[in-house]
């Protein structure tokens, strides 16, 4: 296999195992602070209980997300020294800020684990709040440089040389202000969401009492209107994104709804395979005009086609897939949570346990559509890694025996998530929310993870 196809692959395993943890990092500090906030509104001690089991899922998954961050880290220098070298001279600052941010997150989350109990309710509020800045400052952070990649500013590259570096024109480039609200409102929506499926998940379990019946509602309820919210942002914020797409990277636009011909009123293709050889998208549905009001905000804007551009300097076509994946998600994900909230809360219905599977399936959905939203992202800049400047093939390292690190790295990861599974399942067994609920009550050891929480 071509070297440079082994060192995306590499990274982008990496990556993709990292972005769960680095995903939930940041949106489940945002559940635990509105938890707080509910209990210093309403004094419920549902809310309380909840904002101290969510944060110690969030301290095990936050175990992970830290290391193979690093790995990440490390992999980016070794695969990619023609990047790096790059990077070293204009955008290092973001990497080193970012460092920073962690330090504040780490130990206001110290301060939060240890000490909440002889903490007064506002004191708690404002040590979780700092944990969440901490964590979506890192995220912003590391975005500025993903960014970056995709609108490139800041610097010249003359024969390899970089000159006239301007560190701040680097960190704020264009696309830094809605690729980090679109990462951001992302991330607190799949925090929001596997709440949410974790309490459907339990109130679809028979036999339970009135009390913790109440609590998990209370956690559904809590993740259907931030989910909810944030889905629907963060669908407005695409509308963002494919506006910054038009003005800055034209053939991701074309290539993401299968457009070969510069055209006004451009459709919006649904679904369907772009396909070069006929230059249309077969098999998918068209809404005139659509994609030309998306990038424009008016359907008789312009939008260039891949015809544009050489064809060896096209995003890889399947990216059309990716995009269709991804808005279907965010799609359904509104759709289930105002749904929800509807027939709960403005019909005054009781869910159906239909309802409760689907809202199962929603946490897995926002996962899946954090995964293909960056897999875009990136993909979508090929065959760039810092757009128009360099290319990936001069960037990647011309090492061999990728192909084994490979390898054995899938093998790390997959081992790593069967264990972070199982602590959360072994730590969540062991200390049930029913103890919490009934202090006094006494706990069986084989209480399962089936009938607790």
């Amino acid at each position: 296999m071509d070297n440079v196809v082994l060192a995306r692959a590499l990274f982008g395993t990496s990556m993709a195992f990292h972005i769960i943890f680095a995903t939930l990092g940041v949106g489940i500090p945002i559940m635990v602070l509105f938890a707080e906030l509910m209990y210093h509104i309403r004094k419920d001690k549902y809310y309380a209980i909840l904002a101290k089991r969510w944060t110690k899922g969030f301290a095990i998954i936050l175990g992970v997300a830290i290391p193979s961050g690093t790995i990440v880290g490390v992999m980016l220098s070794l695969l990619f020294p023609g990047f790096m070298a790059i990077v070293g001279q204009v955008i290092a600052v973001p990497f080193q800020v970012e460092i920073w941010a962690f330090l504040l997150e780490a130990l206001f989350m110290s301060i939060y684990v240890y000490a909440a109990d002889r903490l007064s309710p506002l004191l708690r509020i404002v040590s979780v709040f700092f944990v969440a800045l901490g964590a979506s400052a890192s995220a912003v952070l590391i975005t500025d440089a993903h960014a970056w990649m995709n609108t490139p500013r800041g610097f010249d590259l003359v024969n390899g040389v970089v000159s006239n570096v301007d560190p701040i024109a680097a960190i704020f480039s264009p696309s830094l202000y809605t690729t980090a609200l679109h990462v951001l409102s992302s991330a607190y929506m799949t925090g929001a969401f596997v709440i949410v499926s974790l309490a459907a998940y339990k109130l679809l379990k028979r036999g339970r009492s009135a009390e913790e019946r109440e609590y998990h509602s209370r956690s559904l309820l809590l993740g259907l209107v931030v989910g909810g919210a944030l889905s629907l942002f963060t669908a407005l914020n695409g509308h963002a994104t494919a506006q910054m797409l038009h003005h800055y990277q034209p053939e991701k636009l074309a290539a993401a709804e299968g457009l070969f011909e510069t055209t006004d009123h451009a459709p919006l293709a649904i679904f369907g395979v772009a396909d070069p050889e006929s230059g249309e998208v077969k098999g998918g549905i068209e809404i005139p005009g659509a994609l030309s009001f998306l990038a424009g905000n008016s359907f008789d804007t312009v939008v260039k086609g891949l015809n544009e551009y050489p064809e060896e300097l096209w995003p890889p076509l399947y990216i059309h897939t990716l995009f269709n994946i991804m808005v279907v998600i965010g799609m359904v994900l509104i759709g289930l949570s105002f749904g929800a909230l509807v027939w709960r809360y403005v019909l005054k219905r009781t869910l159906p346990r239909w309802g409760l599977w689907l809202l199962v399936s929603s946490g897995a959905l926002s996962l899946i559509g954090i995964e293909t939203g960056w897999i875009f992202s990136c993909t979508g800049r090929q065959p760039w890694t810092i757009y128009h400047m360099q290319l990936t093939k001069d960037a990647a390292t011309k090492t061999g025996n990728l192909g084994l690190l490979f390898a054995l790295f899938v093998g790390i990861y997959v081992i790593l998530l069967f264990l972070t599974a199982f602590v959360l399942l072994y730590y969540f067994k062991r200390h049930p929310a029913s103890k919490e609920l009934n202090p006094q009550m006494p706990v069986l050891d084989d209480e399962g993870v089936r009938t607790h929480v």
